[in-house]
């Protein structure tokens, strides 16, 4: 049955996916559940998955729905979204924050490397939408952030090719989904973040990377945090946004804006 406010009517449901991660993915989930959404939550990590949906029912007092996810499999995202519609009856909200990377040089970089970027951080991105759109449509509402990133614009080696195509696409596939949904009632919009520290970046990025980045890049002094995404996706998804589509939001102190 769909969950329901205290006060009578239909929680807003959104969809998450990597949202059980120490990072932007659970952030986002967590402010949405501050907003009284009911968030489900996706992850290809099952028992972390299980693990954050119980920390957030027990911290708001209400259940959230947890289903692992591989993006990378149509089927399984489609599957996914049947069910949050069988059980929920609904979905509201889309945030597209799944995401891979591996560093290697053009020259360098090997094919399985480029295909599981685009793979997860495109493919799976564009699973989604195909999956979700529909039911929007149906109901002739609904709002899509798709998590980019500055290295989809920037002239750099820091990303990777692979990553920064990939991202790139993201806002592509951002623009034309929105320009052909907007009929529809349905609203879709891309976050594209900087620097927003979690350890993970730790395996992926070199020590030397971090060095000094708040003081000589950072215009505000400090790198992003995963509240930081969160506060935007937020405000994206809700009515206070409703004139707002087809936009990107860079989110990076200021180090790669985009005009």
């Amino acid at each position: 049955m769909p969950a329901q406010y205290e006060h009578g009517g239909e929680r807003r449901v959104a969809l998450v996916t990597a949202a059980a991660g120490a990072g932007i993915g659970a952030a986002i989930a967590r402010r949405l559940a501050d907003d009284d959404y009911d968030v489900v939550i996706t992850d290809a990590h099952e028992r972390r998955c299980g693990a954050f949906a119980s920390q957030l029912a027990d911290e708001h007092g209400r259940e959230f729905l947890s289903m692992p996810l591989d993006v990378t499999d149509f089927d399984a995202v489609d599957a996914v979204t049947r069910a949050v519609v069988e059980k929920r009856g609904r979905i509201d909200a889309l945030v597209n924050n799944a995401g891979w990377s591996r560093i290697e040089p053009v020259a360098e970089m090997m094919p399985d490397t480029w295909l599981r970027c685009l793979d997860v951080d495109l493919n799976g991105t564009f699973y989604a939408m195909r999956c979700v759109l529909p039911h929007m449509i149906a109901r002739g509402s609904g709002a899509i952030v798709n998590i980019s990133s500055i290295a989809a614009w920037e002239t750099t080696a820091e990303h990777g090719a692979a990553y920064s195509a990939a991202k790139a696409g993201v806002l592509a596939l951002t623009r034309v989904a929105a320009a052909e949904n907007g009929r529809h009632g349905i609203r879709v919009n891309a976050v594209a973040p900087g620097l927003i520290y979690n350890d993970f970046l730790r395996r992926i990025y070199p020590g030397a990377f971090f060095d000094g980045y708040a003081e000589s890049r950072s215009l505000v002094g400090r790198v992003g945090h995963p509240q930081d995404i969160a506060d935007l996706v937020s405000f994206l998804v809700g009515e206070r946004a409703g004139y707002i589509t087809g936009e990107v939001y860079g989110i990076s102190g200021g180090v790669a804006p985009n005009a």
